[in-house]
């Protein structure tokens, strides 16, 4: 498959290297599309490993993917964090698939690692990502301003190679990812009018958790599971308290 690893990234340096090494063996190019208020190196090390460092201001992840699928100059584009390396697996899988393959798109299942531990519950495996993408054939909708996935014109089929996520490695970034997630999430809401109730404030934490933690199974991993359960529960909290104070300005 004819294929373009696009990579969106601010201040990656520690991740980046890794990940480009990765998908060596698997990519026709490499496009990194740098926001352009990173102050760190990671478009001169992009540029040392051969990829094509575009550095233009940041206009949120769904307009960086709709970019990103401009920029690409193969028919076919595959969507890495800086965070995210390609498995062996999925690599050889990869090299398999045809150029004139009729589906438009690949679910990818993916490996979160959080503190160095790989988890099994809590919803964060199998985790599959919308990430291949024939490009005539996909649009991201630019409102859905954080958790966004494509829409595309046609089928997508399943790989079984992983993607491995380094996720969260310090608790500050765990603290710093889920505020600005919870952010993006409420001026989604707020754009779509959604308003707040103070049962929100109580309701939805504690079906965050209850789902995580029972349904799906986060305690099977154990104090870290328990740990990110209660995170995504006050991050509902976190959420609505942003949601509330838009609507007060």
């Amino acid at each position: 498959m004819d294929l373009t690893v696009a990579i969106l990234a601010r201040d990656e340096q520690r991740h980046i290297v890794g990940c480009l090494a990765s998908v060596r063996e698997v990519s026709h190019e490499v496009l990194l599309l740098l926001d352009s208020r990173s102050r760190d190196k990671t478009g001169e090390l992009a540029r040392i490993a051969g990829a094509r460092v575009v550095c233009e201001p940041w206009r949120g992840f769904p307009a960086q993917r709709n970019r990103a699928l401009q920029l690409a100059t193969t028919p076919w584009l595959l969507f890495l964090d800086a965070d995210e390396r390609v498995s062996p697996a999925l690599a050889q899988e990869l090299r398999s698939l045809p150029d004139d393959d009729p589906l438009a798109g690949y679910w990818i299942p993916r490996q979160n690692r959080f503190f160095g531990q790989t988890l099994r519950g809590g919803g964060w495996y199998p985790d599959h990502q919308l990430r291949i993408l024939r490009r005539s054939a996909a649009h991201y909708d630019e409102q859905r301003l954080v958790h966004e996935y494509a829409a595309l014109d046609g089928q997508a089929g399943w790989l079984q190679g992983h993607l491995i996520h380094h996720n969260i490695e310090r608790l500050d970034e765990l603290w710093a990812k889920q505020s600005a997630y919870a952010l993006a999430e409420a001026r989604t809401l707020y754009l779509s009018g959604r308003q707040v109730r103070w049962r929100n404030f109580l309701g939805a934490p504690v079906r965050e958790f209850l789902l995580r933690y029972v349904k799906l199974g986060g305690w099977r991993d154990g104090p870290l599971g328990l740990l990110l359960c209660a995170t995504l529960a006050w991050h509902e909290v976190v959420k609505f308290a942003f949601l509330s104070a838009l609507w007060r300005r």
